[in-house]
């Protein structure tokens, strides 16, 4: 098969899996009651990062919530090409800001031994979250992948973007706050 024809099918699969993720969102369910968090906690830009806890690449727990550092969250998976364009980057990226960034690559419903193995590949150094029911996607309204999200020193999200994100995107984003 041509290389264009599986770009355009892979390209397809994933246009149709992230309206799923849109048709799930609990909002969208007429007739369901969900519990919101306070009017400050959300998912969108100016709102306090809702802290969550998820295994990661190296079978521990770790909990990401506002801890007087930045934290970066980048929302993927390994079948999207947009997302493994970006990820050179996004290791890049990581390993300068390790110092004063907490940087966490979330991956969306893949078995762990396939993103190792990816990670593995491709030699990333990168911290890896394992989203592996996609609870942690839907909580933060997940719609495409990739989504990066920055989140400044006092817990507030200060930029998101779906689609990939560049190195000197997020520098500029540092840079501004």
């Amino acid at each position: 098969m041509p290389r264009r024809l599986i770009i355009l099918a892979v390209t397809v699969i994933a246009m149709t899996i992230a309206i799923g993720f849109v048709a799930m969102q609990p909002d969208s369910l007429p007739g369901i009651e969900n519990n919101k968090p306070s009017a400050d906690t959300g998912v969108t830009v100016g709102k306090t990062l809702s802290g969550f806890s998820l295994i990661a690449l190296d079978g521990k727990t770790t909990k990401v919530t506002p801890s007087g550092q930045i934290i970066v969250l980048n929302f993927w998976a390994t079948w999207c090409p947009p997302c493994r364009e970006e990820m050179p980057e996004l290791n890049k990226f990581a390993q300068k800001h390790g110092d004063k960034v907490s940087f966490y690559t979330v991956n969306i419903q893949e078995s762990a031994e396939k993103v190792a193995e990816f990670i593995t590949q491709n030699k990333y150094t990168m911290n890896v979250l394992l989203d592996k029911d996609g609870e942690v996607a839907k909580t933060f309204r997940i719609n495409a992948i990739p989504t990066t999200l920055v989140v400044d020193k006092q817990g507030i999200i200060k930029y998101r973007k779906s689609g990939p994100v560049t190195a000197a995107e997020l520098e500029g984003v540092l840079n501004g706050l």
